[in-house]
């Protein structure tokens, strides 16, 4: 199989959903490297846009996602996730998903509780 990275000037948008209760936690980017690397260490890392470069969730704050399925796209360029969350919460504001808020009119309302 082969990754299709030339849409999003070599990157491809990766969907994490916990791989129980299957709540979408967060999307994040992955370049070449990036998805080598979740592959061969079993946690999911990035390609940080804004950083310019390699992350894999928790090295920091120790909330990791631990691969257990990886789902490809009928065109080759994005993934779905399946990972075991560790820790409180994904979302680095310190919720479990980065996805607490609802659209409601014009706002985003909040509508689940911090994770820590």
């Amino acid at each position: 199989m082969r990754l299709d990275y030339s849409k999003l000037d070599g990157l491809i948008a990766a969907v994490v959903q916990d791989s129980v209760t299957r709540v979408v936690l967060m999307v994040g980017f992955m370049h070449e490297e990036a998805f080598r690397r979740t592959r061969e260490t079993g946690f999911v890392t990035f390609f940080s846009r804004t950083r310019g470069r390699l992350w894999t969730k928790g090295e920091t704050s120790g909330d990791r996602l631990e691969v257990q399925e990886i789902r490809v796209d009928c065109d080759d360029d994005s993934l779905v996730v399946m990972a075991r969350q560790t820790g409180a919460g994904t979302c680095h504001l310190g919720y479990r998903s980065c996805f607490f808020r609802r659209l409601e009119g014009d706002e985003a309302r909040q509508v689940e509780e911090a994770a820590r």
